[in-house]
């Protein structure tokens, strides 16, 4: 290829140049360290597998070095200032004899491809910068680069973030910010329109588009217009994009020679594509292509793939004296073990059916005209079918070079008039734009047109007319026109306008598409258009509501408990609305916060918000339950005796109160000092129940019950309907068959009978039971009925359950204590003495004495 004179410098010979292999799976950073490595020499070249990396890292470092020092070489498109220091190029198209201080091929693995392989073998063994080369690649090529580049460097890469295997599911039940990857344009085009179908549209990518049209699709998922991306494996380099996971619908391919399976190493380098930077991905299957075997799946997560042991190589000191000697050097044999020559490159093939022909051999006379035979061949072919059709091209390319010193202006003009017109479907569309590419690329030989800048100009106009053509017809096809309008419209500047009213109302452009609810949207009901028109009404409506997001974001972290609340069945609440729910952890007073799904909120926002929640409810649960977060945490004191940190350790367990008798062999442990440490974390020795006071207030019991339905996965409208109801309880209230004893107590209420009463309350009752039995049977006191609450029935119930029994006298029915229903029997004759109340109470009182008698009726101790 000619290039400018400005380019044409004695090739660099550097023998001690530093060569550094910077090897390691995708999502490493090498293509980041090794630019930023260039621009900190003087001068610099990089060598890119594809057209579309070079114009991306063209233009990076043409922002940073400013563009007069920066140039792009690529086979269809040159922008060279007039002193450049700095080369993005394709591999194919690097300027070798330009002398730089720095050097750098990416993607070296390719050296092992069989079409492009020997260039970039070439570039490996010759290419060099005068004080520092990097080869850049995976780490399968180690064992390559030790036996080909002597005193080389090594560094490793580990990948930023995570890979893991997701398994196999159907394509309509991938998740958002998939890509899926097929081999062929029927497989794209049919999963296209499954998705289109199922899920309101897919990008689609594939190596035939030209870049421009590529760009396009790829900015259609990366805006978020589509969730989904279809895509051969031209996804698994040089497209950096916000794909989580990377579905295989296809697990072979055909590579132009047959159709086979793809290798662990070709699987890793298309699955590396999900995750970007420190963002965790993953991969699978469709269910069409079945699963990955484990040893593939071990493969492509530790980035361990077999190592490549031969490259494909090509002549690169090439004669010109006369066409034979060119094809014999062409198919020389490899110098060294493990070098694969290369003897059916489409150049090569060209070369030799156009010697064939004989005046195009009789042409060919001279080293002149062999050299421009030899790059004439070397005009790609991208519509991939290098065969008689384009050597005939070539051959009528050649002829007029070799007639007129250049080609003929009405000649060009004439093949790129037949090639512009944007009318036709996607095939048409995409053989054009193969065909103007091949004349983007002849128009960049300065030495084969007279006027290189009008037709680089008329080419690359005609290019974009198709690719933009080629792009509406994939949209037309694979995305629902009034997604693509809506979301094209949130992209420019005030097209769509949202709006968010005081009650939540979300209209995009005056249309009501849904409410948002604290942090999530909720669609409206589709009303024509189908489900693809909601998804695109829902799709505008989530993007512009980004930034109203962010702002009540704020307003939660920033406003903090004011605007909080807690719902009776665990939900946290915003201004009214649930954002979150309470769930179990290792505690009840510890419970986890779950965010609620959102479509508004990315992963950092979440995290965000879950610890801002969890924070909050820490400290509400620490200023409403104050004594319980303080035994909670004195159970781990290891000053305080092994009897009291048992009971603080049950009653946190139990949010606040624990039945005596679950505790009655540690209260039995305890001495004065244990009794006085107990009274002073606000703990009570009940004789019915042990508990702590000063958390019987209407907030705390409500947040107790809360918290019981939260540890026992209690949720929904029963829940709230035992908090409410607990909340409002004043003392006591009418007990529920359905509900267990121990969410009463934890709720601060003891249940006896057919009433559960708040723990102070039925100690009061029980203690004053106690004081007239002391005098004989007794009747119901005005007192006791207070005590209890509820009808005379419901204080018969508590009394029997008390362990008071009935009794027949003159006077009616009355109460005396009943007897015990365990304990060691006495001698016949013998008396108990009673243990003084002062120093005993709990054990010499009636209700001690008889609290494990069983009921005379109602429910037993159990609650049964």
């Amino acid at each position: 290829m000619a290039l400018p004179r400005n380019l044409i410098k004695p090739r660099p010979k550097a023998p001690g140049a530093r060569v550094t292999a910077v090897l390691g799976p995708t999502n490493t950073g090498k293509t980041y360290l090794a630019i930023e490595r260039m621009m900190g020499h003087p001068s610099g070249m990089m060598g890119f597998p594809l057209r579309l990396l070079a114009r991306e890292n063209y233009d990076r470092v043409a922002a940073i070095k400013g563009a007069e020092k920066v140039a792009l070489v690529t086979g269809e498109e040159k922008i060279i200032p007039a002193n450049p220091s700095y080369f993005l190029c394709t591999v194919e198209s690097m300027p070798l004899g330009r002398e730089v201080a720095f050097l750098a091929i990416d993607e070296v693995q390719l050296a092992a491809d069989q079409d492009r392989g020997h260039v970039f073998t070439d570039r490996i063994l010759h290419a060099r910068g005068f004080n520092e080369t990097m080869l850049l690649g995976s780490d399968i090529m180690v064992p390559m680069i030790k036996r080909l580049v002597p005193d080389y460097e090594f560094i490793s890469r580990p990948r930023f973030s995570r890979l893991s295997y997701a398994g196999t599911d159907k394509i309509t039940r991938l998740p958002p910010r998939s890509a899926v990857v097929a081999f062929s344009a029927a497989g794209v085009y049919g999963i296209a329109e499954l998705l289109r179908r199922q899920r309101g549209g897919a990008a689609v990518v594939m190596g035939a588009l030209s870049p421009r049209t590529r760009n396009a699709q790829v900015e259609m998922f990366q805006s978020g217009e589509v969730d989904y991306l279809v895509a051969t494996d031209a996804i698994g380099m040089g497209l950096n994009m916000d794909v989580s996971h990377v579905a295989f619908g296809e697990l072979r391919k055909f590579d132009g020679r047959a159709r086979r399976h793809l290798t662990a190493a070709e699987l890793g380098q298309i699955a590396g594509r999900a995750g970007r930077h420190m963002a965790d991905g993953t991969f699978g299957t469709t269910a069409e292509a079945g699963p990955l075997t484990p040893e593939l799946v071990e493969a492509i997560e530790s980035h361990i793939f077999e190592q490549v042991q031969t490259i494909y190589w090509r002549n690169s000191e090439l004669p010109f004296a006369h066409l034979q000697a060119l094809i014999n050097a062409l198919e020389a044999p490899a110098p060294v073990p493990g070098l694969v020559p290369v003897r059916h490159g489409p150049d090569h093939l060209a070369l030799k059916a156009l010697a064939q022909e004989t005046d195009i051999a009789q042409a060919a006379i001279s080293a002149d005209r062999v050299r421009l035979l030899w790059e004439v061949c070397q005009v790609p072919d991208f519509r991939g079918r290098a065969g008689p059709q384009h050597a005939r091209f070539l051959g009528a390319v050649f002829r007029r070079l070799v007639v007129g010193d250049a080609l003929p202006d009405d000649w060009i003009a004439r093949n790129i008039d037949r090639l512009d017109r944007a009318d036709g479907d996607i095939e048409t569309l995409t053989g054009r734009i193969d065909q103007i590419r091949t004349w983007t690329y002849i128009a960049h030989r300065a030495d084969w047109t007279r006027d290189t800048a009008a037709w680089q100009a008329r080419t690359r106009a005609v290019e974009d007319k198709l690719s933009d053509a080629l792009h509406d017809r994939l949209t037309q096809r694979f995305v629902d026109r009034r997604t693509t309008a809506l979301v094209k419209g949130l992209r420019g500047a005030d097209t769509l306008v949202a709006d968010v009213d005081a009650e939540g109302s979300v209209a995009v452009e005056g249309h009501v598409v849904g409410r948002l609810e604290g942090l999530r949207f909720h669609a409206a009901a589709a009303e024509g258009g189908g489900e693809v028109a909601r998804k695109a009404m829902q799709n505008a409506a989530l993007r512009a509501l980004r930034p109203e997001i962010r702002t009540r974001l704020r307003a939660i972290t920033d406003a903090g408990s004011p605007d909080l609340a807690l719902g009776g069945d665990g939900t946290i609440i915003w201004r009214g609305a649930a954002i979150a729910r309470l769930i179990a952890a290792r505690h009840p007073l510890r419970p986890a916060v779950r965010v609620l799904a959102s479509d508004l909120l990315d992963r950092h926002q979440e995290d965000r918000l879950r610890q801002t929640l969890e924070s909050w409810i820490e400290g509400t649960i620490g200023r409403i339950l104050g004594p319980l977060i303080a035994a909670h945490r004195a159970a781990d004191d290891r000053t305080l005796p092994g009897p009291v940190r048992g009971i603080l350790y049950q009653l946190a367990e139990q949010l606040g109160a624990v039945p005596r008798r679950a505790v009655e062999g540690l209260t039995r442990e305890l001495d004065a000092a244990g009794r006085k440490a107990l009274a002073r974390a606000g703990a009570r020795l009940g004789t019915e129940t042990v508990f702590l006071d000063r958390i019987g207030e209407r907030q705390a019991v409500r947040l107790r019950a809360i918290l019981w339905c939260v540890w026992t996965g209690l949720d929904g409208a029963e829940a709230t309907e035992r908090a409410e109801e607990m909340a409002g309880a004043n003392a006591g209230l009418a007990r529920r068959s359905d509900w267990p004893e121990a969410f009463y107590r934890a709720c601060g209420y003891a249940p006896l009978g057919a009433r559960a009463i708040a723990c102070p309350r039925a100690e009061a009752l029980a203690a004053l039971a106690r004081k007239l039995a002391r005098q004989g049977a007794f009747s119901p006191t005005r007192e006791l009925r207070r005590l209890a609450g509820g009808s005379i029935e419901d204080l018969v119930g508590i009394l029997l359950a008390l362990g008071f029994k009935a009794e027949e006298g003159p006077e009616g029915v009355g109460f005396a204590p009943g007897r015990r229903r365990t304990g060691p029997k006495r001698k016949k004759g013998a008396v108990r003495r009673a243990a003084p109340a002062r120093k005993r109470a709990d054990a010499a009182s009636p209700f001690a004495k008889l609290r494990d008698l069983k009921p005379n009726s109602g429910p037993d101790r159990r609650g049964r």
